[in-house]
C-alpha cells in the first residue's frame, strides 16, 4: 500500500467494495461512497446559519465545488455549492434559494480552501459573497506533480484508490428538485478532497516543489477578477470563415441580440441560436427572411418571428455605413501571432523556435506540462521584445513585468538566457 492508499484506509470510508485491497494492482478498485449519506440540501436561512455555525466550529481545510449550469442557462451562476470540512461534515447549499453567502465566507476566511481546478470555480463563488484567501488546487497540484490525467476522478483513483461516479457532470443542475443521484455526485466531489490535497502536498515537497505550488496557488488566491472580454463576438465558433468586414457586422448584430434574447430567457446562448448559424448568415449576407430560412440553422422549426427578428439584426448590418463596420482582427496588445513572424522578424522568429524547445526540454525534465512552467504568451513577449542587454537579472525582470512567479523565474532564465543569446 501506498501513503495515499493508507491514508485513505484510515479515514474509515464505506465503499461498496470494503476496505482498500491489499493488492490495488488486481483487486477491484471500490466504489466510493458518503460517509454519512447525502446530506440535505440547504434551502432556507435558519438552516444555514446552522451549518454556518458547524463549519466556524470544524477544523483544518474546507473542501469546496460548486456545479453551474452553462450549458442551459445563462451565465455561469452557481447552482450547488458543495462543502466539506473536519468535524462539520459534508454540506449541500441551494445558492439560487440562499444568494448571499458572504457569511458562510466570512465563517470559514481563515481556513485553507481546497479546489479542484479552482479557476473554474472561484467566479462563480465570487458573485454569491465566498472568496478564499488562501488556497490548495489539486488540479494544478496534479499538473505540477506531473500527473498524465488531473480530472478528479482520475486523481482520486490514482492516488487514493477509489472511484468516484461519473455521469452527472454536465446535467443541468439548475433543475429543482435536484435529483437524488445528482446529489450523491456532488457530494462525492468534496468526499475526499481533503485526502487528495494532504497526498498531493507530500508528493510536492517529495519531488521538491511544494514552494512552487505554493506561489501558484498564491497567485490564484490574489488575482483579481477578470475585466469583460473584448468584442467577445469575435469568438463565435467559425470565425475564421469571415473575411469581410460587412460579414463580421452581421455576425456582430446576430450575437448581440442572441445575448440580449439569452439573457432575457435565462437560457444558454447557443439554445437560442447555434453559432453555425450565425456564421452562415454573416456569408451569405440574406437580402430577406424567405432567404434567410433557406440556410442552416433557420430551419423550418423556427417560427417567423423568430425570423424577422433574426432578419432584422442582418439588416442593421447591411445598412451600416463603412466607416461603422468592424475592423478585420482584434486589436490585443503584445506580438503578432508566431505564424508571421518570419516574414515580419526572421531573427525573432529564430529566437522563438531555440525558446520554445529550450523551455520544452526543461518541462520535460522537470516532469510537468510546458504550459505550467511558463505560459507560451510569456515566452513569445519576451522573445519578440527581448531586453536590450540579454543577461540573468534583465530577462528574469522580464519574465517578472509579465506575471512569471518567482519559481518559475529561477527555472526558466537560464534556459531563455542561452537561447536569446544564440540569436542575438
Amino acid at each position: 500500500m501506498t501513503d495515499a492508499q493508507e491514508t485513505a484506509a484510515d479515514s474509515s470510508l464505506r465503499t461498496t467494495g470494503g476496505a482498500p485491497p491489499d493488492d490495488v494492482e488486481t483487486a477491484p478498485i471500490p466504489l466510493l461512497e458518503p460517509r454519512e449519506g447525502i446530506p440535505p440540501v440547504i434551502a432556507d436561512e435558519a438552516a444555514l446559519a446552522e451549518v454556518v455555525a458547524a463549519f466556524a466550529a470544524g477544523t483544518g481545510p474546507v473542501a469546496v465545488d460548486a456545479e453551474r449550469a452553462s450549458g442551459y442557462r445563462y451565465g455561469q451562476r452557481a447552482y450547488l455549492v458543495q462543502l466539506r470540512r473536519e468535524g462539520a461534515g459534508s454540506a449541500l447549499i441551494d445558492p439560487v434559494a440562499c444568494p448571499d453567502l458572504s457569511g458562510f465566507g466570512a465563517a470559514i476566511a481563515d481556513a485553507e480552501w481546497v479546489l479542484h481546478a479552482a479557476t473554474q470555480d472561484l467566479p462563480c463563488l465570487r458573485e454569491i459573497g465566498m472568496v478564499p484567501t488562501e488556497l490548495f488546487d489539486t488540479e494544478l497540484a496534479g499538473r505540477l506533480a506531473g500527473f498524465p490525467r488531473v480530472g478528479l476522478g482520475a486523481m482520486v483513483e490514482s492516488v487514493l484508490g477509489y472511484v468516484l461516479e461519473k455521469g452527472h457532470s454536465a446535467v443541468d443542475w439548475s433543475t429543482r428538485p435536484l435529483p437524488e443521484p445528482w446529489l450523491r455526485y456532488a457530494a462525492l466531489d468534496v468526499e475526499l478532497l481533503v485526502d487528495l490535497r494532504d497526498a498531493l502536498e507530500k508528493e510536492l515537497d517529495r519531488q521538491g516543489k511544494l514552494d512552487w505550488a505554493r506561489q501558484e496557488f498564491a497567485a490564484i488566491a490574489a488575482a483579481p477578477p477578470a475585466p469583460p472580454r473584448k468584442d467577445p463576438w469575435r469568438r463565435t465558433s467559425g470565425m475564421h470563415k469571415v473575411r469581410r468586414r460587412r460579414q463580421m457586422a452581421v455576425v456582430r448584430e446576430l450575437w448581440t441580440a442572441r445575448d440580449r434574447v439569452a439573457q432575457r430567457r435565462d437560457v444558454s446562448p447557443g439554445k437560442v441560436l447555434g453559432d453555425t448559424a450565425i456564421v452562415e448568415a454573416a456569408l451569405a449576407l440574406p437580402p430577406n427572411v424567405h432567404a434567410l430560412a433557406a440556410l442552416p440553422g433557420f430551419g423550418h422549426r423556427m417560427g417567423r418571428r423568430q425570423l424577422e427578428q433574426w432578419q432584422a439584426a442582418v439588416d442593421r448590418a447591411r445598412a451600416l455605413p463603412d466607416s461603422e463596420l468592424p475592423q478585420p482582427g482584434q486589436q490585443v496588445a503584445g506580438p503578432p501571432p508566431p505564424r508571421a513572424w518570419a516574414d515580419k522578424d526572421p531573427a525573432a522568429a529564430a529566437r522563438l523556435s531555440a525558446a520554445r524547445a529550450a523551455v520544452s526540454a526543461l518541462a520535460e525534465t522537470l516532469n510537468m506540462p510546458q504550459e505550467n512552467l511558463i505560459t507560451p504568451d510569456t515566452v513569445r513577449r519576451v522573445c519578440w521584445e527581448p531586453p536590450q542587454s540579454v543577461t540573468s537579472d534583465s530577462v528574469a525582470e522580464a519574465l517578472t513585468a509579465h506575471g512569471a512567479r518567482r519559481w518559475q523565474v529561477e527555472q526558466v532564465t537560464p534556459v531563455l538566457v542561452r537561447a536569446l543569446t544564440a540569436h542575438a
